[in-house]
Order: C-alpha cells, then structure tokens, then sequence
C-alpha cells in the first residue's frame, strides 16, 4: 500500500506535506493553508492542484488521517 501522505522533512518528520493518495489517486499539494501542533502531533489544512482541500491530522502513533473539507 503507497503512503497516503508524502511530506518533506528535514529536521523532524512531516514538516510539510507534498502530496497525498486519495481515493487511489495520487495528489499534489499546492498550497498550506493552515499548519499547527495538536497535542497527539500535527494538522494541516491543504489545498490540492485541483482545487480540493483536505485536513491531514499525522500524530504520535506515526499514522496519517485524511479528511475531505
């Protein structure tokens, strides 16, 4: 199974999502629109290069959530 989220990371993991597998597709984001630390690990609000927007909560247990806005 692919990752669902691909990030760049640098000095710690997830630093800034890149893209995600939705529904089997593979898609790219084009813009953070929101970034912050939730006490279980991070969320970000993201916007694809198709226009949709996602919430992508990584936390502690080094799994990804992936809601539809």
């Amino acid at each position: 199974m692919p990752d669902l989220v691909e990030c760049h990371s640098d000095f710690e993991y997830a630093e800034r999502p890149t893209a995600l597998t939705w529904e089997g597709q593979r898609l790219i984001i084009d813009k953070i629109l929101e970034a912050s630390r939730i006490p279980d690990g991070k969320r970000f609000r993201v916007q694809t290069t198709d226009g949709q927007i996602f919430e992508l909560i990584y936390n502690v247990s080094d799994e990804w959530s992936i809601i539809q806005v």
